[in-house]
């Protein structure tokens, strides 16, 4: 069984209609039976995308719920680390490819295990090729703008 990291965006655009993707659509569909790891980082996005869509009243309670029940269908495997490692690994991965710390961190994740990366952003997805990671799904369906 391959290995996969998801980040938040893909996640999130199980959720929100307006980001639905096809490329995100065919990401679930092949998580269907894996273990998708993430970084620590993974479950605050994740929360902070629903509190901010619920103030905007882009999502309900009752929609958080199911979108709760959704993630419970596969299990995500955190990626732990000692907070030194986990910062060794993300800064100089910011530095040579301009990510913020929360995407460096999903692509240190997928370097220390090598696994394939589902992202549903362009500049971690351009970050990963570059690093030699494989895109889950590639070559990516376009993405509609937002």
């Amino acid at each position: 069984m391959r290995s996969v990291v998801i980040d938040a965006s893909v996640t999130l655009a199980w959720c929100f209609p307006d980001e639905k993707s096809a490329y995100a659509d065919k990401v679930l569909e092949e998580l269907e039976g894996q273990v998708a790891l993430v970084p620590s980082v993974w479950a605050l996005e994740i929360a902070n995308g629903l509190l901010v869509g619920e103030r905007r009243k882009r999502i309900s309670q009752v929609e958080i719920l199911r979108f709760m029940d959704l993630l419970e269908a596969f299990p995500v495997q955190e990626v732990s680390l000692p907070v030194s490692a986990h910062i060794a690994g993300v800064l100089p991965l910011g530095r040579e490819y301009g990510l913020s710390a929360y995407d460096a961190s999903y692509l240190d994740a997928a370097i220390r295990n090598g696994a394939e990366l589902a992202t549903a952003d362009d500049a971690l997805e351009k970050a990963a090729r570059k690093a030699g990671i494989p895109i889950m799904c590639a070559p990516h369906p376009r993405k509609a703008k937002r």
